[in-house]
């Protein structure tokens, strides 16, 4: 039986992440994803300031404009309403996720990682730390890292599902003729397309990325909310649909056990108000790949949790504090205040484009939201009993 130091389920961003630093430090690694890559993913492939951030880090990739498209100008808008456009904003910028996965791929395992893509696991153990897959080959480790995805096998395992089905989200979307879109082109961002959730139109050279999410159980029509978002468009109605739960801020407070990690979407680390992930992916499963190797190096590879959960807490924070802030956007009581003062301050919209582009973080931002949101309600409230009176 092979025995790997560190064995990774899931060889999405996470998983590359955690392998590629994992090799850094000299452990032996196995990728595993029942995939083979490059693969299909529901993603609109955009990538923040914060994520360009950590793949220079932890790949050591630049914005290559032969796989990226950056873009600085957004146009937000609630039920079909227009809420004001923002030019000239920190960059950000989209992919596809069929490239962009793969190259992540191919530097895991030019980093050395064994290649057990396109394998199906059979057998999960962990009590024997050991792995079967579909074809019968068994695998040993020392520590286990779960980031596969949303579905995990790994958190399934560990706590009897993989997500909250109270708080999960989901997601549909569809690849529409491409807008032939210039640098100007703007991403444009609905608020409210589905309930708790919002609708994105990602114009790309070879197609328009058009998608809607929200939280499940608030959405029992999803697919009529994302047939209403592609007329608003003007596009799409034949496109073949896809469909995919969300992480949507869910996360797990303890992200493993003792000697099994989960990271990216696997611990539910998906931003509750934007929807981005691959970001934090990267991060966490960098993250998850250095107290692995710590507790190997130190002979207790079942402190490995103890190591990682401390360098997560940053993360949790982050998500923590835009929960917090979610029912101001999306709750449909406070729809019309929000869109008033979305509407009428720049401000707000900038400091949303600042959370895209890792200038700003959600404590900041909600530290900000609570000094100012007593002052907005009652400018709200006056201009409603002007209107009223009228």
């Amino acid at each position: 039986m092979p025995h790997f130091d560190l064995v990774i389920l899931g060889a999405g961003p996470a998983g590359a992440s955690a392998a590629v630093t994992a090799r850094k430090k000299g452990l032996s690694v196995a990728l595993i994803d029942k995939a083979r890559f490059p693969r299909p993913k529901l993603c609109g492939g955009l990538i923040t300031g914060r994520c360009a951030t950590h793949l220079r880090d932890v790949f050591n990739l630049d914005i290559d404009p032969q796989l990226f498209e950056t873009r600085r100008n957004f146009e937000f808008f609630m039920d079909g309403k227009p809420l004001g456009r923002l030019d000239g904003v920190p960059p950000t910028h989209l992919t596809m996720r069929w490239d962009f996965d793969q190259l992540l791929v191919s530097k895991a395992l030019a980093a050395g990682a064994a290649d057990y893509t396109g394998q199906r696991v059979e057998t999960l153990d962990l009590e024997a730390n050991r792995i079967i897959l579909q074809s019968g080959e068994t695998l040993g480790y020392t520590c286990l890292i779960g980031a596969d995805g949303v579905q995990s096998i790994v958190a399934r395992a560990l706590f009897g599902d993989p997500f909250d089905k109270s708080r999960v989200g989901f997601a549909l979307e569809i690849e529409a003729p491409s807008q032939t879109p210039t640098p100007d082109t703007p991403i444009r961002i609905d608020f409210a397309a589905a309930d708790w959730g919002y609708g994105w139109s990602f114009p790309k050279r070879g197609s328009t990325t058009i998608g809607l999410g929200g939280l499940h159980d608030k959405n029992p029509d999803m697919k009529g909310h994302l047939a209403r978002y592609l007329d608003t468009l003007h596009t799409g109605q034949d496109a073949r649909v896809k469909g995919h739960f969300l992480p949507f801020g869910g996360y797990r407070s303890v992200p493993g056990r003792t000697n099994v990690l989960l990271a990216g979407d696997a611990a539910g680390f998906v931003d509750p108000i934007t929807g981005e992930g691959i970001g934090h992916a990267i991060q966490s499963g960098a993250l998850a790949a250095t107290a692995a190797a710590d507790a190997i190096a130190a002979g207790r590879p079942d402190t490995a949790l103890a190591l990682y959960r401390p360098k997560t807490r940053p993360i949790r924070t982050a998500l923590r504090s835009a929960r917090l802030l979610r029912p101001v956007i999306f709750s449909p009581a406070l729809k019309p205040f929000f869109a008033s003062t979305f509407r009428a301050s720049r401000t707000l919209k900038r400091d949303y484009m600042h959370l895209l582009s890792g200038d700003a973080e959600y404590p900041q931002l909600l530290a900000r939201t609570a000094l100012r949101l007593p002052r907005a309600a009652l400018r709200w409230a006056l201009r409603r009993k002007r209107s009223v009176s009228r």
